[in-house]
C-alpha cells in the first residue's frame, strides 16, 4: 500500500496534472467548465423545469433573441424566479463559466438594476397622478431565462443562453472545445442612477468613458473623419437582427491614429473583450488581430458633450461593437458585440461540417 502513496509518485502525478492543465488551449478550459456547470444545473431541475429549460440544438429557438422587455418579446426558458436557492446558485455558476469576474458582475448588476428602474417608473406614475394607458412593464431581477440547447458535453456540440431585459448572452460549444460567445448584449436603464441609495452607479460607465477618451484625443481633421453624423440614431443600427453585415461609413481607422490613440482604441475594445472568460477573450483578441488592427474603424454619431445623446461603433473585418445612449434623454444604454461570421457559432459549425463526415 505504501508504494501507491510514495512521494515520487505524488510528484509525478502533480506534474501530469499541471501538464494536462497547460495543454488546454483555446477555449478548452471554459468549454469544460461550461459543460460541468450546465450538467450540474440540469441535473438539479425537476422534469417539468428541465422541459422548460432544454431545447434541441437545431431548434430555431437558439437564434431567437432580443434585449427588450419580455412583455414585448416573449421568451422561453426557465426563469430565476422559478428556481430554488440551490438551482439559482448552479445557474449563476453557469454564467461564471462563460464570463470574467467583471462580466459576471456586470450581468448581475444589470439584473439587479431592474429594481431601481421599477421604483423610478412607479414614482413617475405617482407624480403624473393618472393611471398609465397601458399596464406597466414588469421590472423583476429574477425574470431572466436560462436555456440549454443540446446535451452539455466535452466532446459534442451544444449551447446555452441567458436572456432577459438588457442582458442577452449566447454561447455555442463545437466539438466540446471550440467556443463562440456572440451576440453579447448589455444594457443599462438608467445609464447613471441620479437619485436614491444607488445614486452615481454607472454599470456600463467604462463603455462610455473609454470611447470618450479616444474621441477627445483626436485632432480636428481626425474628428471630422470619426464623427459620421451630428445626430445619433435612435438605437443600435443592427438591433437584434440575426444576420448582420458590416456598416458604413467606417469612421476613422486605426492606421490613421497616432500610437497613443491606437492604445486608446485597444483599451476600448478590451472593455468589451474583457467581459468574456480569459481564454475566450484571448481567442477573440487573436481573431481580430489576425484580421488586421489597422482595418478597425471608430465612428461616433451625435453630440460630444457628456450627458447628451450619443452613439458609437467599433468595427473590424470580423466584428462589430455598437453602443448607443439616446433614450431617456441620453440616460439609457444599449451595447453589443457581434461577430459577422461567428454569431451563434456559425463559423465554427461550418468548419465542423467540412471536417466531419455527416450522413
Amino acid at each position: 500500500m505504501a508504494d501507491w502513496f510514495s512521494p515520487r509518485l505524488c510528484v509525478a502525478a502533480a506534474i501530469v496534472a499541471v501538464f494536462a492543465l497547460a495543454t488546454l488551449t483555446g477555449a478548452d478550459r471554459s468549454s469544460s467548465a461550461m459543460a460541468a456547470a450546465a450538467t450540474k444545473f440540469l441535473a438539479s431541475l425537476t422534469p417539468e423545469q428541465r422541459k422548460q429549460a432544454t431545447f434541441d440544438f437545431s431548434s430555431d429557438e437558439r437564434l431567437h433573441w432580443h434585449f427588450i422587455p419580455t412583455e414585448t418579446f416573449p421568451r422561453k426558458g426557465l426563469t430565476i424566479k422559478e428556481m430554488n436557492e440551490s438551482q439559482r446558485g448552479l445557474a449563476h455558476d453557469l454564467i461564471k463559466a462563460g464570463l470574467s469576474q467583471r462580466g459576471y458582475l456586470t450581468a448581475t448588476s444589470i439584473m439587479d438594476l431592474e429594481k431601481v428602474l421599477g421604483a423610478l417608473e412607479a414614482a413617475q406614475r405617482a407624480a403624473a397622478a393618472q393611471p398609465p394607458r397601458n399596464a406597466p412593464l414588469v421590472r423583476d431581477p429574477e425574470r431572466y431565462f436560462f436555456s440549454v440547447f443540446g446535451a452539455p458535453s466535452t466532446r459534442d456540440t451544444w449551447g446555452w443562453r441567458v436572456e432577459g431585459h438588457h442582458v442577452s448572452l449566447h454561447f455555442t460549444v463545437v466539438n466540446g472545445t471550440l467556443v463562440a460567445g456572440a451576440p453579447t448584449f448589455f444594457g443599462s436603464n438608467p445609464a447613471e442612477v441620479r437619485e436614491g441609495p444607488k445614486k452615481g452607479l454607472r454599470i456600463l460607465g467604462a463603455e462610455e468613458d473609454a470611447a470618450r477618451a479616444l474621441l477627445e484625443s483626436l485632432d480636428q481633421p481626425q474628428r471630422a473623419r470619426a464623427i459620421i453624423e451630428t445626430t445619433a440614431p435612435s438605437d443600435m443600427v443592427t438591433m437584434a437582427n440575426v444576420d448582420i453585415k458590416p456598416l458604413s461609413p467606417l469612421g476613422i481607422t486605426a492606421e490613421a491614429l497616432k500610437p497613443n490613440q491606437r492604445e486608446l482604441l485597444t483599451k476600448l475594445i478590451d472593455v468589451y473583450v474583457g467581459f468574456m472568460a480569459p481564454d475566450i477573450a484571448a481567442d477573440r483578441t487573436a481573431k481580430l488581430k489576425k484580421a488586421g488592427i489597422d482595418k478597425i474603424g471608430f465612428a461616433w454619431a451625435g453630440e460630444v458633450e457628456r450627458g447628451r445623446k450619443h452613439y458609437y461603433r467599433v468595427q473590424g473585418p470580423t466584428f462589430l461593437i455598437e453602443y448607443d445612449n439616446t433614450q431617456n434623454d441620453g440616460n439609457h444604454i444599449h451595447s453589443v458585440w457581434r461577430d459577422f461570421d461567428g454569431d451563434f457559432g456559425r463559423d465554427l459549425l461550418r468548419e465542423h461540417l467540412k471536417s466531419t463526415p455527416h450522413h
